[in-house]
């Protein structure tokens, strides 16, 4: 069978063989590119370009925060950190505020990078065998 588009299996392979770990990075990726297209959307007055760009970003935070485990102080603090976020893009949809989703973004870079050092360091550690 001929793909419709070959992008989108690709994509979607990509997600069906990822590990939890992958996972979380690409949502981290995707929350950052939503809050991107979200502050050009406000910039450039696409009020529903803006409104669905938002709308994304805080149901990919809903998903973080459903799947969080607070049991540990760490996943209390990210829950913190989301709710955070998720209540900043409540208001910064209201008022299509480039400021407050600029905040967020600086937020969500800031995990996610984080998250992907993270990463590294436990696959490296496992790799010397600690």
């Amino acid at each position: 069978m001929i793909a419709k588009n070959p992008y989108q299996n690709y994509q979607q392979n990509a997600i069906m063989s990822a590990g939890p770990e992958e996972l979380t990075t690409m949502l981290y990726n995707r929350l950052v590119k939503d809050l991107k297209l979200a502050r050009e959307h406000v910039e450039n007055r696409d009020i529903e370009g803006a409104h669905s760009s938002i709308v994304h970003a805080q149901d990919i935070l809903s998903h973080l925060m459903h799947t969080l485990d607070t049991s540990y102080e760490v996943g209390q603090n990210l829950m913190a950190m989301y709710d955070y976020m998720y209540r900043c893009l409540v208001q910064a949809n209201l008022k299509k505020d480039a400021n407050l989703i600029q905040e967020v973004t600086g937020y969500a870079e800031e995990i996610r990078d984080t998250w992907i050092q993270a990463v590294k360091l436990a696959k490296s550690s496992a790799a010397m065998g600690n």
